[in-house]
């Protein structure tokens, strides 16, 4: 069972005050927009690399994790992060069945998932690094 452990960043965000949370959700948006540019790079690149080798089975995988990359990219983190925010803002308009708790929990993890998103995105890198060395 693969376990994440919160680190003592984390830890004292947490018991931030909300603002401080909501500064952290804008900056994992700033972070999940540069990921998008690169992963539109990486696309380009791939596809270059293509037209000169074509049926590398490399390539294949490379397709199929940048696919992978953009389906949790574009439809699940980001998505999830601005529905984050929203709850933030009823959470302080004082909707009520909200807590102040939910949220604390909602953030922490949101990001656990970008943590291991990160890392995905790190693998990603070197087989595309190591791909692009054999040309």
């Amino acid at each position: 069972m693969n376990t994440i452990k919160t680190s003592p960043k984390t830890e004292f965000l947490l018991g931030a005050g909300l603002n401080v949370l909501h500064q952290e959700s804008r900056e994992w948006l700033e972070t999940v927009a540069f990921w998008k540019d690169e992963s539109k790079f990486f696309d380009m690149l791939l596809k270059h690399k293509e037209k000169s080798e074509k049926g590398l089975p490399e390539y294949g995988k490379m397709l199929q994790n940048l696919d992978k990359i953009h389906r949790s990219l574009y439809d699940y983190l980001m998505n999830d992060i601005i529905e984050h925010e929203k709850m933030l803002s009823r959470l302080i308009k004082g909707e009520k069945g909200l807590a102040d708790g939910d949220y604390r929990e909602r953030h922490l993890q949101l990001g656990e998932r970008l943590a291991i998103f990160e890392n995905d995105i790190r693998e990603f890198k070197k087989m595309v690094f190591g791909y692009v060395k054999k040309m």
